[in-house]
């Protein structure tokens, strides 16, 4: 761990604890050893240096849009937090294996299945290149959301704080069971892992998967404890 690194680590917290009232308490459920795939929920921006600083001191990383790589302050940056670029509306092999890679060396390795923000915190329907990852590295995965950051420029503009609430889920594998993972196997897989992470969110933000009726786990092997 670098010193720039710890510096901008130090800072991001102080700032993002400045903006937000976190409420962090059930990040003491992630695993404290061993690869982990950390699926999440995407709003905004808020929620990426909220989660990152606060699952440390485990090593983490997450992937990032391809593109935030051509402004030289964010290259610099992402490069010092160890980000993975990911080249969107393409099977990008090279941030799959990266991503491979990280896991293998037992990191965290935070997704968000939407791939794009929200901006409204209601659930969109996610893209299943998690699975594909979740697959071939046979790492667990542990959904964890968050809700309450919206509006959080309404806040700020205000000067006031943001509640942002952060909740975990029961970790689980993605098992095929045998049967060939096809593009209709891979949609119903994302959609089971989507629903875990809906039934952690309050209804108003469940969005595409509000129906928790119609989620099922038939891809999914829960695990009593990680830790």
């Amino acid at each position: 761990m670098t010193f720039t690194y710890r510096i901008v680590i130090a800072a991001f917290k102080g700032l993002t604890s400045l903006l937000c009232r976190i409420d962090d308490a059930q990040l003491a459920q992630v695993p404290d050893q061993g690869p982990l795939l950390v699926v999440t929920n995407h709003v905004n921006i808020l929620e990426i240096p909220i989660v990152y600083t606060r699952l440390q001191p485990r090593p983490v990383t997450g992937f990032v849009s391809a593109r935030r790589w051509d402004s030289r302050w964010l290259r610099w940056l992402l490069d010092v937090c160890g980000a993975i670029p990911l080249r969107r509306g393409e099977a990008d092999v090279a941030a799959l294996r990266k991503g491979m890679e990280m896991l293998k060396a037992g990191h965290i390795v935070v997704i968000a299945p939407e791939g794009t923000r929200s901006g409204h915190g209601r659930l969109q329907k996610a893209h299943p290149g998690v699975v594909l990852l979740a697959l071939h590295s046979g790492a667990p995965l542990l959904p964890v959301v968050y809700h309450g950051s919206e509006r959080y420029q309404d806040n700020l503009r205000q000067l006031r704080r943001t509640d942002f609430h952060i909740v975990v889920g029961k970790p689980f594998y993605l098992d095929a069971g045998g049967v060939k993972v096809t593009r209709q196997v891979r949609r119903q897989m994302i959609d089971e892992v989507m629903y875990q992470m809906s039934a952690l969110l309050p209804p108003a933000y469940r969005g595409a998967y509000s129906d928790l009726n119609a989620a099922t786990e038939m891809y999914l092997t829960f695990q009593p404890s990680l830790r």
